[in-house]
C-alpha cells in the first residue's frame, strides 16, 4: 500500500495537479464547490421526504408538497447556481467583471436549456405561451449544459472585450454603469447564439448525450457482466465529468431496469426461488451492492474523510456522513469535489467496477440471491439488500464486504488527495 501511495504521489499527483490547475478545470471545480451549502441542506430534506418507515412516512405524506419546496430550490435547480459560480470563477481568472459574467452565463444557460411551457386551455386554445418553465430542467441533470454554457459565455465576453467590440463610456462614469454598457453587445451575441442553437436548430446540449448512448441500449440492458460493467462505467465516468450519470443513462436504461425488477417480482410471486429469477442486473442490484452511499460507493470516502488530517476534509466528512448513510452523495461529489478531480475520479470509477464483478460472480454461483423487491433508495444498504433478496444474510454480508473493498481502493487515492489538501491549507495559513 505504501508503494502504491508513493507511486501515486510521484507519477499521478503532478499530472493531476497540472490538470486541476488548468484555468477552465479550476473554474468548474470552484463553481461546483460553491453549491455545497445548497446540496447539503437540500439532501436533508430528501431524507425527510423518503424515510423508509411507514408510520413516519404516513405522518409526512400530507406535508410532502410543502416539504419538497426547499429541495426543489436547492438541489432541484443546482445547475443554475453552478452556472453562475463557474462563470464567476472563470471571469476572476481573466480579471473580468465577475457579476456581469455570471449573469450572462445564467442567461445563456436558461436560453440553451429551458423550453418555455405553453399553457393550454381547452376552450381558448394556447394562453400565456412562454410564460412558464419547468424547474426540472435546471437540476443536476443539466450540469453538463451548465458547464458548457458558462465557459462559452465567458469566452465570448472576454473575446469581445479584448477586441473592443463593446460600447465604451466616457471617463468619470461609475464602474458599475460602465460595465453594464460594456456588456451590451456581448449580451446580444450570447443571447442570439444560444437562442439559435436551442430554439432555431433545436439542439439540446444535455440531451445530446442520451442520443449518443441509444445504440448501446441492447448491451446496457442485457444480463451479462459486460453490460453491467459498461453501465457502471458510463454512470461513474459521466459523474466525474460533471454530468449527472443517472440522468443521462436514465432514458436508455431505466425502462429496462423497471422491466427487469418487475419480471423478478412476478416470477417470485409465482413461486420461483430467489436463485431462479430471470434478471441479475436490476437497478436494485447496483443500488444495494454497488452504490453504497451513492454512485461511486462514496460512503467509503466519507468515512476516510472523517479521519483525515485536513480540517476541510474532516468537516466535509462530518457533513456528508448522514446523507451518505441514506445513499445521498451530492455533498461529497460536489464538495470534495469528485467532479473534474482526476485523483478521486479514478477510484470513483474503479471501485464500483470491482464490486460489480464480485457481486455478479457471487450471484451466478448462487451464493447471493437475485433481487425480488423494490425499496426506497434511502434504506440503509445492508438492510435493503437483506430484505430485497428475501431475507438473505449473505446479501447483507456482501454489502459489508463490498464496503471494505471500496475503502481499500479509495485509501491510496485519498492519501494523495489529503496531501494535496494539506499543502493548500498550509499555504493559506502562511499567506
Amino acid at each position: 500500500m505504501d508503494k502504491l501511495v508513493e507511486f501515486l504521489n510521484d507519477k499521478i499527483l503532478p499530472v493531476a495537479s497540472m490538470i486541476s490547475s488548468q484555468r477552465h478545470m479550476a473554474a468548474i471545480r470552484k463553481g461546483i464547490i460553491a453549491t455545497l451549502p445548497l446540496t447539503i441542506i437540500g439532501s436533508f430534506f430528501t431524507i425527510l421526504l423518503n424515510i423508509p418507515i411507514e408510520s413516519i412516512a404516513a405522518l409526512v405524506e400530507p406535508f410532502k408538497a410543502v416539504l419538497d419546496i426547499p429541495f426543489r430550490f436547492t438541489v432541484g435547480i443546482l445547475s443554475l447556481y453552478a452556472t453562475f459560480g463557474i462563470a464567476s470563477s472563470l471571469a476572476r481568472s481573466y480579471k473580468l467583471d465577475e457579476m456581469t459574467s455570471g449573469i450572462l452565463a445564467v442567461m445563456g444557460f436558461l436560453m440553451a436549456t429551458v423550453v418555455p411551457i405553453q399553457v393550454v386551455d381547452g376552450a381558448e386554445g394556447i394562453i400565456d405561451a412562454g410564460r412558464y418553465m419547468s424547474v426540472g430542467s435546471l437540476s443536476s441533470a443539466s450540469l453538463f449544459g451548465a458547464i458548457v454554457t458558462a465557459i462559452i459565455s465567458v469566452e465570448i465576453y472576454r473575446f469581445m472585450k479584448e477586441k473592443n467590440f463593446t460600447i465604451k463610456m466616457p471617463d468619470g462614469v461609475p464602474p458599475e454603469v460602465a460595465n453594464s454598457f460594456i456588456a451590451l453587445l456581448p449580451t446580444a451575441v450570447i443571447l442570439l447564439f444560444f437562442w439559435i442553437v436551442r430554439h432555431i436548430f433545436g439542439f439540446d446540449i444535455s440531451g445530446f448525450l442520451s442520443v449518443l448512448l441509444l445504440p448501446f441500449k441492447d448491451i446496457l440492458a442485457g444480463n451479462s457482466l459486460l453490460g453491467g460493467l459498461l453501465t457502471v462505467f458510463l454512470i461513474t465516468f459521466f459523474w466525474v465529468l460533471g454530468i449527472h450519470g443517472p440522468a443521462i443513462m436514465g432514458p436508455v436504461i431505466r425502462p429496462f431496469w423497471d422491466i427487469s425488477i418487475a419480471e423478478n417480482m412476478t416470477a417470485f410471486q409465482e413461486g420461483a426461488g430467489v436463485n431462479a429469477l430471470p434478471n441479475i442486473f436490476t437497478e436494485q442490484f447496483l443500488q444495494w451492492f454497488v452504490w453504497i452511499g451513492g454512485a461511486g460507493g462514496t460512503l467509503a470516502l466519507v468515512v476516510l474523510f472523517l479521519f483525515s488530517k485536513s480540517k476541510y476534509l474532516k468537516s466535509l466528512g462530518r457533513l456528508s456522513f448522514l446523507p451518505g448513510l441514506f445513499n445521498i452523495n451530492e455533498p461529497i461529489i460536489f464538495g470534495a469535489p469528485i467532479v473534474m478531480n482526476p485523483i478521486l475520479g479514478i477510484p470513483f470509477i474503479v471501485a464500483p467496477l470491482v464490486t460489480t464483478t464480485l457481486s455478479y460472480i457471487l450471484t451466478v454461483t448462487e451464493v447471493v440471491p437475485m433481487m425480488m423487491a423494490r425499496l426506497p433508495f434511502t434504506v440503509l444498504s445492508p438492510i435493503a439488500a437483506w430484505i430485497s433478496t428475501n431475507w438473505s444474510v449473505m446479501a447483507g454480508l456482501l454489502v459489508i464486504i463490498n464496503f471494505i473493498i471500496t475503502i481499500a481502493i479509495y485509501y491510496p487515492f485519498f492519501k494523495v488527495f489529503e496531501k494535496q489538501q494539506l499543502l493548500k491549507e498550509q499555504e493559506e495559513t502562511e499567506a
